[in-house]
């Protein structure tokens, strides 16, 4: 199955690099660009790729506010990829809360842009490498509102509780597994029922969750 890509970058140079990229792998094809994130609005809604890659600081129309318009109310099925910087942390937080699946630092190796691309196309949370789970961990412990601690978090088994901090902690199904002594098929089940029980799009939506609610604490 070929992953459809739609490019969103305000530099040409930069969308060119990554068209170049992405082109030479046979799993994955570029649908097409865009120069803001309107445009990339306007794209992804009309092509409906499978994965926007979506830079962070765009004229009109900013990465964060392109990615919420373009999650809400599921108009699009394409999974957003956020392309940042270092000094964009703060950024990066919000564009997550909006829905985005994870995020790819620009100065990463080639090699691994494909790898995202086929990670977050396959349903999975992007937060590796280490160095970006800090990033919004350091952004979260920031003094925020006191918030009432959502009532969906009652509807969770102890379990499901237990499984939920581990994901926010970066854990893999496999990780999960091997902490409870669960096999990988059950945890995938326990996954999928948080998900659900918290109307929540995917690993990365549960990630923010637990730290705004207080499940998990930075550096904890």
């Amino acid at each position: 199955m070929t992953i459809r890509v739609l490019i969103a970058d305000d530099q040409a140079l930069v969308r060119g690099g990554f068209r170049s990229i992405l082109e030479g792998r046979d799993d994955i094809e570029v649908v097409g660009e865009a120069a803001d994130g309107a445009e990339a609005v306007d794209g992804a809604l009309s092509l409906l790729p499978d994965v926007v890659l979506m830079d962070i600081r765009m004229p009109r129309m900013d990465g964060i506010e392109a990615t919420r318009r373009l999650l809400r109310d599921g108009r699009c099925p394409a999974r957003v990829l956020i392309l940042t910087t270092f000094d964009e942390e703060e950024y990066v937080y919000q564009a997550l809360r909006a829905g985005a699946s994870g995020f790819l630092l620009k100065s990463a190796p080639p090699r691994e842009l494909a790898g995202a691309v086929r990670t977050v196309a396959a349903g999975e949370a992007l937060l590796a490498p280490e160095i970006t789970r800090r990033m919004i961990e350091e952004y979260v412990r920031r003094p925020r509102p006191t918030a009432v601690r959502p009532a969906g978090l009652e509807r969770l088994t102890p379990r499901e509780l237990e499984v939920l901090g581990l994901i926010a902690r970066g854990r893999s199904n496999a990780e999960i597994g091997a902490d409870l002594f669960l096999s990988e098929p059950t945890v995938k089940t326990h996954v999928t029922r948080i998900l659900a029980k918290l109307a929540l799009r995917d690993r990365v939506q549960a990630v923010v969750f637990a730290y705004e609610c207080g499940l998990v604490r930075p550096g904890h």
